[in-house]
């Protein structure tokens, strides 16, 4: 997929193809958790904060669109807020801080989108000093695709070198993990690099299900049968 290079391009499509890639059948939208409810999930422990914020996020992702979906993001970006007030040292938390923060950069689009890139890479590097094989080496995933969908010098921080190094450490923890290597294959394919992108989407669809995670397991997978797709379309 191209890069936003030009400051028109960027105006009018910056990160939109993190949300491109994003674009598959949804089924029914389902009703997001009520904001009362969001904002109090801060007052448990870390790891039930964490786990909250991943559900609410794969219903956001891969459950709704439009309006409702900016919205759903708009109230995750609150609570991620408050759970670092919170929670300020734990490497999680500010994890889930930068993944909420960059798919929320992906469907707002704009110039206003790389803020939310540049807060979600501060996050990110926060995590990282703190515990950079937290949840299993999120953060350099998160990082590493911020690194080369963000646009490079002057507009943003791209850097397809710094993403790759990023990547490969982030499979070096989860070598078998569904999104270090659905990821690396998003790199590679960026790269048209179509046959190594091919094999690493075919492990990422054969990783092992994470059974607190079903939605957002169901959910990649749609969108690493979609890539294989075009994979194929491009290698024939």
């Amino acid at each position: 997929m191209e890069k936003l290079v030009s400051s028109n391009r960027l105006q009018n499509n910056s990160l939109n193809h993190m949300r491109n890639r994003k674009q598959w059948s949804k089924g029914l939208l389902v009703i997001v958790a009520p904001l009362w409810l969001l904002s109090s999930i801060c007052l448990a422990s870390p790891s039930d904060t964490v786990h909250t914020l991943q559900q609410q996020w794969a219903i956001a992702n891969y459950q709704l669109e439009g309006k409702a979906q900016l919205e759903a993001y708009e109230t995750l970006l609150n609570t991620v807020e408050q759970a670092k007030k919170d929670y300020p040292a734990d490497a999680a938390v500010l994890i889930w801080s930068g993944i909420v923060e960059s798919s929320y950069a992906g469907v707002k689009g704009g110039l206003g989108a790389l803020k939310y890139a540049k807060a979600s890479k501060k996050d990110l590097e926060q995590a990282m000093k703190i515990d950079a094989n937290a949840l299993d080496g999120s953060a350099y995933t998160s990082l590493g695709t911020l690194y080369f969908k963000v646009p490079g010098w002057p507009l943003g921080f791209g850097d397809d070198d710094k993403a790759e190094e990023l990547l490969t450490q982030a499979l070096k923890v989860n070598p078998e993990g569904i999104d270090p290597n659905y990821f690396y294959a998003e790199y590679l394919r960026d790269q048209g690099k179509y046959q190594d992108a091919d094999r690493y989407y075919q492990k990422a669809l054969n990783a092992p299900a994470r059974s607190d995670r079903p939605l957002a397991d169901e959910g990649r997978r749609a969108e690493i049968h979609k890539a294989l797709g075009e994979i194929q379309n491009k290698l024939n």
